[in-house]
Order: structure tokens, then C-alpha cells, then sequence
């Protein structure tokens, strides 16, 4: 790699930064606050800038310092992150500020970052960088992508972790980590992206093999998508008086500790055949379709609690089970979606 590419990608940053309310700016003399790196990167996990911006600034009104969060009941964290999805994030973002605020603050290096709740080998390094200055290769989807263009490697990324760290490594090898990250994080977001890479707008387009090679789109070359395993269930909307039946999901496992309705396991197989109303969500390994059908009574094996209709949104209901009673809601009104 030339000595001057990453001085041009720092240039580049510094002119086009996007501006991020957990983001301090190039060339700010503020330090970054390692309770906002820390919220940030394990809110972003899986969940866009777009997503995440909005709830990031409600959480932190909510809870303005890593101890106001360590001393929240985590059903309130739980409700906060409901629509965010990945819940065990939540549950571990909560195990690790209680444990941060124990300690009396964050450890500064990547060693003893990954000692705490949900913090792996990415998160670790970006924080190390970005919030304490330290010298780190801080290596996310954005940056294994523009890695195997800039080399052109012509194997999916799954197969050349190994040897994509290691040229990743030499990005990071001769300045500032943090603004090495951040700018590399903004090159992928907004100019070498999975589809339509804007190659013109591209500091680095100059050393990029994948750009000379005139298709760097096809570097990395994708993966074929396989189905995703299908699923079934039924969700039991019980409603007395304007309040619905509600319960918390076992603390571990697939949205765990979260608010839902109550209902039948998730199995394999056909889907029952029944003119109820039914949504459909899509999780990380599988599919699921989930019927909605109406009771009279709570059976007699199953602790919840009522939930007024009116404040439904208090019990921070997980996206799956929220787009359940939106549909309820809907059948209600229109007796025919149910035929």
C-alpha cells in the first residue's frame, strides 16, 4: 500500500464526515466518551445508522451515564430495545454496564474489553481506537469489503478472514486508529458499497485493484443465498376489560426476557389449517409464520400479567409480536381479513 493512500483517506474523512450524534469530529480536540462509543457500536451491530440514530438518542435521555443504565431493571432496557431486534444485545449491554460500573469505568484496552458481556474481537477494537486512542485493526463487514477490492481477492470473504486482517492490519499499521476506523466505517457506508460502488468519488481508488480491474463489484464475489427453514406458531390474543394477556419470554434463547403474547411453540412442518390472521418474520436462521387467534380465558398454566391496550407500547413488545397485534387490531375492524 502506497504511504500516501491513507493520508488521502484521512483527508477524505476529515472534508465528508458524517455527522453522528455518538461521533466526535475529526480534528476535534473533544475526546470521545467511551459510554457513547460503547452504545453506539453495540446498538449498530446488525441494525443501520438509520435505525439506530433516533432510538440511540432516546436511550441515552433515558439513561445519560453508564451507571444510570446499570441501575435500570433490565425489563425497562428490554422494553427500551423492543423493534431493535438481536435481543441478547440488550441483555449483554445490561450485564455489561452493571459490570463496568463495578469496575468504576471502562477498561481501555482490547484485552480488557473483551473480558466484558458482548464485547468481541470488532466491538473491542473499534472502542480501543475510537474511545481511548489505542493503537488497533478495527475490522467490520465495511472494511473486509474494501479490503477485498483494494486486493482483489477473488474468494468469498468467509473462506480469507485470516488474510484479510492481516492486509487490514497494514491500514492501521502508521496513524490514528480511531480516525482510521471511522473513515473506513463512512467509505463503505457511502462510496464502496456491496452494490454501485462509486469508484469516482473513491480516495483510495487510485491503489484499488479491484477498480483497475474494471468489475469491482464482483470483488468480493458473493454467495448464493439459501432458503431459510420455514416455521409455525400461534400467538393467543386474550383481551378482558381493554387489557391484553401478556408474558415474558424465557430469559434465554431467541428474544429472551422480552414482553410477547402467549401462545404455542414454533415448530417445523405445514402451518395449521385455520382461517386466522397470521404474520410472517423473518429472524437470522429461519422464517416464521405465526397465526393469530383470539381466547376467551388465560390457561390456567400461564403467569403474565394484563396489559391496557392504551399503553401497549410500555411493555416494549419485540417487532414480531407487535406486528401481531397491529394485524389483530386490523381483524378486529375488518371481521373479513380473517376469512
Amino acid at each position: 500500500m502506497p504511504a500516501t493512500a491513507i493520508p488521502r483517506l484521512l483527508d477524505h474523512y476529515r472534508q465528508t464526515a458524517r455527522e453522528l450524534p455518538w461521533r466526535t469530529p475529526p480534528g476535534s480536540n473533544e475526546p470521545a466518551d467511551p459510554y457513547n462509543v460503547w452504545l453506539s457500536e453495540i446498538m449498530l451491530q446488525q441494525t443501520t445508522v438509520a435505525t439506530v440514530t433516533p432510538r440511540y438518542r432516546r436511550f441515552l435521555e433515558r439513561w445519560p451515564t453508564i451507571d444510570d443504565l446499570a441501575a435500570a431493571p433490565l425489563e425497562a432496557v428490554l422494553a427500551e430495545w423492543a423493534g431493535l431486534g438481536y435481543y441478547a444485545r440488550a441483555r449483554n449491554l445490561h450485564a455489561c454496564a452493571r459490570k463496568v460500573a463495578a469496575m468504576g469505568g471502562f477498561p481501555t484496552n482490547e484485552t480488557g474489553l473483551r473480558a466484558l458481556p458482548g464485547i468481541g474481537e470488532y466491538t473491542a477494537a473499534a472502542i480501543a481506537a475510537i474511545a481511548f486512542g489505542e493503537q488497533a485493526t478495527v475490522v467490520d463487514t465495511n472494511v473486509e469489503r474494501i479490503v477485498a477490492r483494494l486486493h482483489a481477492i477473488d474468494r468469498p470473504i468467509k473462506d480469507t478472514r485470516p488474510q484479510i486482517r492481516a492486509l487490514a492490519a497494514d491500514l492501521f499499521a502508521d496513524g490514528p486508529s480511531g480516525d482510521i476506523a471511522q473513515a473506513l466505517m463512512d467509505l463503505g457506508a457511502t462510496i464502496c458499497r456491496p452494490t454501485a460502488p462509486r469508484c469516482d468519488a473513491c480516495p483510495l481508488a487510485g491503489v484499488c485493484k479491484a477498480y483497475a480491474s474494471g468489475t469491482p463489484e464482483a470483488f468480493p464475489p458473493k454467495l448464493a443465498r439459501t432458503a431459510k427453514p420455514e416455521r409455525h406458531g400461534t400467538a393467543w390474543i386474550i383481551e378482558q376489560d381493554r387489557n391484553i394477556f401478556l408474558v415474558r419470554r424465557p430469559a434465554s434463547g431467541l428474544l429472551g426476557g422480552m414482553a410477547a403474547l402467549p401462545g404455542t411453540d414454533w415448530r417445523d412442518g405445514e402451518p395449521l389449517q385455520a382461517p386466522l390472521p397470521a404474520v410472517r418474520h423473518v429472524f437470522t436462521h429461519f422464517a416464521l409464520t405465526l397465526q393469530i387467534e383470539s381466547r376467551d380465558a388465560v390457561p390456567d398454566d400461564i403467569d403474565g400479567w394484563w396489559q391496557p391496550i392504551d399503553r401497549l407500547e410500555e411493555a416494549g413488545l419485540p417487532t414480531l409480536y407487535a406486528k401481531a397485534v397491529a394485524v389483530w387490531r386490523a381483524s378486529e375492524r375488518e371481521p373479513s381479513l380473517i376469512a
